[in-house]
């Protein structure tokens, strides 16, 4: 982390915000919370192996681990309900876990078992499967996992292969791509939800999918373009998510699912949970790792659209795309992620705020449900699960590298122990059917060595990012962010607190976000100034508020809603009242 004299105004450029340098530092913890965090970062390595060796030992070469019947599951091919049977008889599955555990391998420092994992795949593992799958999940786990693995592989300075590595992930992954591009070939350019990997889309096949699911491919597809040189994936995601972006609402809303086919919305009310979360996270992710302001200003709108009709206090509940009128009262597990999201852009303040909610929710069950009604604050009657979601372990890692305050190693400590106790199996570790009773389901995902452990190690102990710019896919999977790979790089900007730039004619507020810095909440105002407290706000003009017209009114920081001049000559959210 980089050091900072006190009172000496410091902005980061977001582009080096992935890389941990966030827009608030401290000093470093004392000698017993450095202690603490060598103990934690031991636990979950300690839970990382248990959960590794348990599934090399009764799962693999299948996807995942049945931890409780110490057996296994190919919820690859059953995520298009494939039954077992159905598949060819020399099927082994597609070693699903021991994809997604290779990042995970490296960060933990264990370059002899990765040499290995990348070893037997590079032998034995191929797509020539009859098998439907699911395009998203199949991208951001295996594609996502391909990628980045081959990455490190292939860096010199990891040094991670002693023997000779000659691409042989990145073959895999160029071949799984070609099998996602049949998905594409629609009239809207938005991909069906399923493909079959030896024939591509199937006759009959649902044309519904989600925003999630057609709009969060760029990272993965993007990378691998960059790396064979050929930008078909790339343009058949960014064709995706170009038409999806042209389907938004007045309000700058987005439904949950819509149709391949026509175009059209079939739910339209959604939040930032389950269907569309990764969205969000995709563009702003995109835009630092690929450099097109168009994804900055796509998230930019997109954002300040979530602040202004999803947000409610601490809260965050669902709403119609058409009218922003809420619709469901609810708190996803997914939703877990949005703090980590918002400490990406700068925005600490209400990172802290939300995390603190969710992290209540996994206090008072001990894990945190799938889905928990606000308006009656109880777990939903039928979504009562937990399936070892790393959500809120990855904002906590955020935020505690953002604050180095110590809160965010208490709550990680809670769930690291929450987990052993709760969760932790003599085969593995098992997810929880229901949050009321904990009773355990026979399912360790295989996201739980992707992101979980991953995130929960990573908060303490950081050394694997030290000197290095990674931007993590919603799996978990670090990309390295590189100049090569940028159109352009984002322009660096050195604004004064008091957040103008200059037009032709006149001055004209800007907020952080639309400057693409992290907001001054830290500094030492002069007399009359306020602070800015979040990434959309504007101050009034003036320090008591008072105006002539509504140009000298600023947007308020808490709902990003512009605020307006009264009659009285004072500035607020009026047309509200």
């Amino acid at each position: 982390m980089p050091s900072r004299r006190s009172g000496t105004p410091a902005f980061v450029l977001l582009l080096l915000v992935i890389s941990l340098s966030f827009c608030t530092s401290s000093s470093e913890l004392d000698s017993r919370w450095a202690a603490k965090k060598l103990e934690m970062r031991d636990k979950v390595r300690e839970m990382f192996y248990h959960a590794y060796e348990n599934y090399m030992t009764y799962a693999f070469p299948h996807d995942e681990l049945k931890p409780l019947t110490k057996s296994y599951t190919d919820s690859l091919s059953e995520l298009g309900n494939l039954k077992l049977e159905h598949l060819p008889t020399d099927y082994s599955g597609s070693a699903l876990t021991l994809i997604e555990s290779l990042s995970s391998l490296v960060i933990m420092g264990n370059n002899t078992e990765f040499e290995r994992a990348v070893g037997w795949l590079s032998k034995n593992l191929s797509f020539d499967v009859d098998a439907r799958v699911n395009l998203f999940e199949c991208n951001i786990r295996v594609l996502g996992g391909l990628v980045s693995a081959h990455i490190l592989a292939s860096d010199s300075k990891n040094r991670l292969i002693q023997g000779s590595y000659d691409n042989e992930l990145l073959g895999l992954a160029e071949d799984l791509g070609r099998r996602f591009l049949p998905a594409f070939d629609t009239p809207t350019g938005l991909p069906y939800a399923w493909v079959n990997l030896k024939y591509g889309v199937m006759e009959g096949e649902t044309t519904e999918t989600s925003t999630s699911g057609c709009g969060s491919l760029i990272l993965e597809m993007g990378a691998l373009s960059r790396l064979t040189g050929d930008p078909r994936y790339e343009f058949a995601a960014l064709r995706a998510l170009r038409k999806l972006w042209s389907m938004r609402s007045s309000l700058n809303l987005f439904g949950t699912t819509l149709d391949v086919m026509t175009g059209e919305w079939i739910e339209h009310s959604s939040g930032i949970g389950a269907g569309v979360d990764s969205f969000y996270e995709y563009l702003v992710k995109a835009h630092i790792l690929f450099g097109k302001d168009d994804y900055w200003r796509m998230f930019q709108s997109a954002y300040l659209a979530v602040q202004k009709y999803f947000r409610h206090g601490s809260w965050y509940h669902e709403a119609d795309m058409r009218s922003g009128r809420a619709t469901y009262w609810q708190l996803t597990s997914l939703q877990a992620f949005w703090p980590g999201l918002q400490v990406l852009v700068g925005d600490v303040r209400a990172a802290n705020s939300s995390h603190r909610e969710f992290f209540s929710v996994w206090e008072k069950y001990g894990v945190l449900p799938e889905r928990y009604l606000l308006d009656y604050q109880t777990v939903h009657p039928t979504e009562k699960y937990y399936p070892l979601r790393p959500e809120l372990a990855e904002s906590t890692f955020y935020l505690y590298h953002a604050t180095k305050d110590p809160f965010y190693i208490e709550v990680g400590e809670a769930i690291v122990n929450s987990l052993n106790f709760y969760t932790k199996v003599e085969g593995g570790f098992a997810s929880i059917r229901d949050v009321t009773t904990m009773q355990r389901e026979d399912h360790q995902h295989s996201f739980f060595l992707a992101e979980t452990c991953k995130y929960l190690y990573l908060l303490f102990d950081d050394s694997f990012l030290a000197g290095r710019n990674y931007v993590f896919t919603t799996e978990g999977h670090p990309l390295p962010v590189l100049s090569d790979w940028h159109d352009r790089l984002p322009e660096a900007y050195i604004p004064s607190n008091w957040t103008y730039v200059k037009s032709r004619m006149s001055m004209e507020r800007a907020s952080a976000m639309s400057l693409q810095v992290c907001p001054a909440t830290s500094l030492n105002l002069g007399e009359g100034q306020q602070a800015i407290e979040s990434v959309c706000h504007v101050v009034d003009a003036r320090g008591d508020h008072r105006c002539l017209r509504d140009e000298e009114c600023g947007v308020d920081a808490t709902s990003c809603r512009s605020r307006s001049c009264s009659i009285a000559g004072y500035c607020g959210l009026w047309l509200l009242v």
